[in-house]
């Protein structure tokens, strides 16, 4: 029974590397990667001039095949003078998800993005933007186990492997668009909500020839929406929702996060929440913000029927993001916000 599992969890991983050629990447705390979400985002950080952030995922580690998620990414605003209650944003990405184990596949994705955010009245904003990104994958085809190298007893790497691979690496260029609208009610309540395209250009993703598979991505469309709600001088609540569809595929995540307010003044804040990924996890969150810096860790519960492979041990995940203000900044608030 024990050789089967080990057999069964091989041949898993390897279905797993080759179709996720075609599959995006994701972090649980999406709120947490707005430029990776949506272009819209880049710049828009009220109360803000800059912000720095970084992301990391593990996941199926206790199977010994861990997939690796990284990100680091950038943002700020620009223009804040040119133009009559709106301002531009820049921004920059780079992400890599590496996959252990079959294949080691790997995939980078260094990307820039720019957004233009515009004042509607005393309390609505319209924001739109656009990312452009190189994305590199290569793979190690020798650490890769087929069907017929199976000799009835074991993978015998002798065996060809009679696969019509033609890479071992590929690259493509990757284009999204985003819109937001944010709704500002009162210094108590605010709303935003959003909708992007990822692979709008629909580039070609594959280690076989184009004559054998064309293997075209998928457009990816996104959509959030969330709220803070400010309660007394205590509590900041967040609901929110995130919704991902690529080709056949579905991503829903719903689900609360808090910040209390520890010091009075809200320089010191704990963050608590719970969200839900259907059909796949929950996910409770912590974390802690001191000023202008924010540091917050989540953990995947499995609770689809992968669970019964995994111990429903899923995955860990963490991100820190640190605020700033340039010291040169003249310019005041281009729209309200809720805070302590």
């Amino acid at each position: 029974m024990k050789q089967l599992f080990k057999i069964l969890v091989s041949i898993f991983f390897t279905i797993v590397v080759i179709t996720a050629t075609g599959q995006g990447l994701h972090f649980s705390q999406y709120y947490n990667a707005p430029l990776l979400v949506n272009p819209a985002n880049t710049g828009f950080n009220p109360d803000y001039d800059f912000r720095l952030g970084g992301n990391i995922r593990n996941q199926f580690a206790n199977l010994g095949t861990a997939y690796n998620t990284m990100a680091i990414w950038g943002d700020a605003r620009i223009m804040q003078d040119r133009f009559e209650n709106g301002w531009m944003g820049i921004g920059g990405t780079i992400i890599k998800d590496a996959a252990g184990g079959a294949g080691s596949l790997t995939a980078t994705n260094v990307s820039g993005s720019i957004a233009y955010h515009q004042m509607l009245g005393y309390n609505s904003l319209l924001s739109g933007g656009f990312s452009l990104g190189y994305v590199t994958k290569t793979i190690d085809l020798s650490k890769l186990r087929f069907d017929n190298q199976w000799n009835g007893q074991f993978f015998d790497i002798s065996i060809p492997a009679n696969e019509p691979f033609a890479y071992n690496q590929v690259g493509y260029l990757d284009l999204q668009v985003g819109i937001n609208y944010a709704f500002f009610a009162s210094d108590n309540v605010y709303f935003n909500a959003g909708i992007s395209m990822m692979h709008v250009n629909r580039p070609r993703e594959s280690f076989f020839d184009a004559s054998i598979v064309n293997n075209q991505l998928y457009r990816r469309y996104t959509a959030f929406a969330n709220a803070n709600i400010k309660i007394e001088n205590l509590w900041i609540v967040n609901p929110n929702i995130y919704v991902s569809k690529m080709g056949p595929s579905w991503e829903t995540v719903i689900g609360c996060n808090a910040n209390r307010n520890l010091s009075g003044d809200g320089y010191q804040q704990l963050i608590v929440g719970m969200y839900y990924r259907n059909n796949d996890a929950l996910i409770p969150m912590i974390g802690y913000q001191v000023n202008d810096l924010k540091c917050t860790f989540n953990y995947d519960a499995t609770i689809s029927s992968l669970s019964s492979i995994n111990g429903s041990r899923g995955a860990y995940e963490m991100s820190i993001i640190k605020s700033g203000i340039f010291s040169n900044s003249s310019s005041g608030i281009k729209c309200p916000t809720v805070k302590f």
